[in-house]
């Protein structure tokens, strides 16, 4: 069954999910960076195109931030 705001099927085909390919292929201040853009651009959108969905897909992006910023913090 496709879920579009958690593994939307145009991001899941193949071996890997993009998001990991990209997490993969940044450094941490770029996935910071990148996670941050997505919040700031489903924010800024939602009323124009996809409503609730939107909001559900900042808030994807800003729990994988604040997962990354946790992450980095537990880092002796």
């Amino acid at each position: 069954m496709s879920d579009p705001v958690n593994h939307p099927d145009h991001y899941t085909q193949g071996s890997f999910e993009v998001i990991d390919v990209i997490e993969d292929n940044l450094t941490f201040e770029g996935m910071e960076g990148y996670c941050a853009g997505n919040v700031m651009k489903y924010v800024m959108r939602y009323r124009y195109k996809n409503g609730v969905e939107d909001l559900k897909k900042a808030r994807w992006y800003l729990d994988r931030l604040i997962a990354e910023l946790e992450a980095e913090e537990s880092v002796p």
